[in-house]
């Protein structure tokens, strides 16, 4: 059964939705990788992200978080330095994180967010946004190509002890 379409607000997010991301986060990614995994190594993973380190990045200037999908919030971006290589330093931002929550898919957040991810860039003068994604992620490539990135190269992903190839995906504003 198709999904209802109906308006996704996408807002900047507050310190108060930062337990929320959590939850989001946590929920996609094993949803969608926990499979590929040793649980040490998940768990290993997965321990890196508290809430203080949620904190210290939602504290940053340099990070920017949104959220959408009305009340309950369904999915979330983050914006931040760039870390990757394939891509020019200068002039980078890195879209760090970008997850939805399984019943948002089909609902028009995921472009929602985007368009958010690309006006928050170029408010802050970036020249060109990088991200990674996981080589077996069609679903995800797919959607970033959609939204003029292409592929730029190899970069491991550390899971714990674990290295996943990622590719560096890449967009000029």
């Amino acid at each position: 059964m198709a999904k209802t379409r109906r308006a996704m607000t996408v807002r900047p997010a507050t310190a108060a939705d930062l337990s929320r991301i959590d939850h989001i986060f946590r929920t996609s990614f094993c949803d969608t990788f926990a499979h590929l995994y040793d649980p040490a190594d998940l768990e290993a993973f997965l321990g890196t992200l508290t809430r203080e380190a949620w904190e210290a990045e939602f504290a940053r200037d340099d990070y920017a978080f949104a959220v959408g999908g009305g009340e309950p919030v369904l999915g979330y971006a983050k914006l931040g330095p760039n870390k990757l290589p394939h891509v020019a330093d200068e002039g980078t931002i890195e879209l760090k994180q970008f997850y939805l929550l399984k019943e948002a898919h089909g609902t028009g957040l995921a472009g929602e967010l985007m368009a958010w991810v690309l006006e928050e860039a170029a408010r802050r003068g970036a020249a060109r946004i990088a991200l990674s994604v996981f080589t077996e992620n069609h679903r995800a490539q797919a959607f970033y190509r959609r939204y003029g990135f292409g592929d730029q190269g190899p970069v491991t992903f550390m899971v714990g002890n674990h290295p996943d190839e990622d590719r560096v995906w890449m967009r000029e504003l």
